[in-house]
């Protein structure tokens, strides 16, 4: 019986062993990302020239740059006397938009989509639109120029937009509600 307990003994202290490191059987060296890096750079450059080309092409008009890698110009502007505010984190907005390729090819027409409403920055909407409503004021109506990274992307709106396509925006706002606005009164 004591045999017993010491064999026990044994394999229990054996059993104790510190687990080691799994490590990968092959190792990569990161190319596929440098690789990647430098195609989205090219595909940048591209997208960039060619609104670049559009804008040159339009003269009468004056695009502005956006901060946040876009362009855009005023098609119906309000007066700066009007004191509207831009919309802001939490506002609600109204708006209406249409998409196009840089082209001028409709991908969804004026009035095909309904009008939308959308709390600033607490909703899903693509990073260009939701930037660009920021810069508006009620009553405006602005055309954007997005790259695709400001617009969809790699997937695309997995409908009628493709994967890197640069897209063009027209976008009317139609009503701000700002947060106070929404508080309940007391």
């Amino acid at each position: 019986m004591k045999r017993i307990f010491v064999f026990i003994a044994m394999i229990s202290l054996g059993a104790c062993k510190s687990p080691e490191a799994r490590y990968p059987v092959s190792q990569n060296s990161g190319s596929y990302i440098s690789e990647s890096i430098t195609k989205n750079q090219e595909l940048l450059k591209k997208e960039v020239a060619k609104i670049e080309a559009i804008i040159k092409e339009d003269s009468t008009r004056e695009y502005k740059p956006s901060q946040n890698g876009f362009w855009y110009v005023y098609n119906k502007k309000t007066s700066d006397s009007t004191n509207k505010p831009n919309p802001e984190f939490g506002d609600i907005v109204e708006f209406d938009y249409s998409i196009s390729t840089l082209d001028n090819q409709a991908i969804y027409a004026e009035g095909e989509k309904e009008t939308r409403t959308y709390a600033i920055d607490q909703e899903k909407l693509f990073s260009g639109l939701r930037q660009g409503l920021k810069l508006m004021k009620e009553g405006e109506t602005v055309t954007f120029l997005f790259p695709s990274y400001k617009a969809y992307g790699y997937y695309g709106d997995k409908n009628k937009i493709g994967r890197n396509l640069p897209i063009k925006t027209k976008v009317t706002l139609n009503k701000v509600t700002e947060r106070e606005e929404l508080k309940p009164e007391n």
